[in-house]
C-alpha cells in the first residue's frame, strides 16, 4: 500500500489491459483507469477528478512498472514540487529517462496547468527528476504506436525542451532516438524520430500546427501518408 491514489491514463496501446493489471499488483491498491479520452489537456484534468488524494501516480497506458518498484517507501512532493518523474527503460534505443516514466503528480497542479504542447510541463511549480528507473515503456507495440512515440518525442526536443534541457543533452537523445535499433518495430521509431525532426524544423514557430502532436487523429493520418504501404507490407 502506497497511500496514494493511481491513475493510469491509457487512449488505445494494446497492452494496456495487462499493463493495468500489473500496476494494481505492484501498488497494491486498486488502480484507476481514463481510457479513450481525446485531448490531453482534458484527459489529464479528467485524471485528476478520478484521484481522491491530494498527490497520486499517473502511469501512461504502455508503462511497465518494475515489479520491485518500492511503492510504499515513496516520500510525499515537497513543498513546491507539483510533479516527481521516474525514469523509464526505453525498448528501442538504450536511453533511460523520464520519457514514459511513472509519475507522482499534485492534484491541484493539473487543474491548475497552463498551456504547453508537452501538456506537463505546464504545471505550477517544480518538476522533480528521480534518478531511480521505475520500469520501461513499452510504446513499441506497433509500427504506429513507435513512429508516433519517436515522432512527438524529438519534435519537442528540436523546438526545444519545454523542462529546461541542455541544447546538448537534447541533441544527444535526439541522436539515440534517430539510431534505434533495438526491440520490436525499431526502426519505426526511428523513422518517426527523423519525421519528428523535420516537422519541428518548418512548424515549430506555428504554435496552431505544432499543436497537431497533441491530436491522434492527425498523427495517424501523417503516419499513413509517410509510411503506411510500408507498414502494411511489413
Amino acid at each position: 500500500m502506497s497511500g496514494f491514489d493511481a491513475v493510469q491514463l491509457s487512449y488505445d496501446e494494446p497492452l494496456a489491459d495487462s499493463l493495468h493489471t500489473r500496476l494494481s499488483r505492484v501498488l497494491g491498491d486498486t488502480v484507476k483507469r481514463l481510457h479513450g479520452v481525446r485531448g490531453m489537456r482534458r484527459a489529464y484534468r479528467l485524471a485528476a477528478e478520478l484521484a481522491e488524494t491530494d498527490q497520486f501516480f499517473l502511469a501512461d497506458g504502455d508503462f511497465a512498472i518494475d515489479h520491485a518498484f518500492p511503492a510504499a517507501e515513496v516520500e510525499p512532493l515537497a513543498d513546491g514540487v507539483s510533479m516527481r518523474v521516474w525514469r523509464a527503460v526505453n525498448p528501442v534505443n538504450g536511453l533511460t529517462y523520464g520519457y514514459g516514466g511513472l509519475k507522482l503528480i499534485r492534484t491541484s497542479a493539473l487543474r491548475e496547468m497552463g498551456q504547453a504542447v508537452d501538456v506537463l510541463a505546464a504545471l505550477p511549480g517544480r518538476v522533480e527528476f528521480s534518478e531511480h528507473t521505475a520500469g520501461a515503456t513499452l510504446f513499441n507495440q506497433t509500427p504506429f504506436h513507435a513512429w508516433k512515440a519517436g515522432f512527438r518525442e524529438c519534435a519537442m526536443l528540436a523546438r526545444g525542451s519545454e523542462y529546461g534541457m541542455t541544447d546538448t543533452s537534447a541533441q544527444e537523445r535526439i541522436m539515440a532516438w534517430t539510431t534505434s535499433k533495438d526491440g520490436d518495430f525499431a526502426h519505426y521509431a526511428a523513422a518517426g524520430a527523423r519525421d519528428g525532426c523535420d516537422f519541428a524544423h518548418s512548424a515549430a514557430r506555428n504554435p496552431e500546427r505544432f499543436e497537431a502532436l497533441n491530436d491522434p487523429t492527425w498523427l495517424q493520418r501523417h503516419f499513413t501518408a509517410l509510411h503506411g504501404e510500408q507498414a502494411i507490407a511489413g
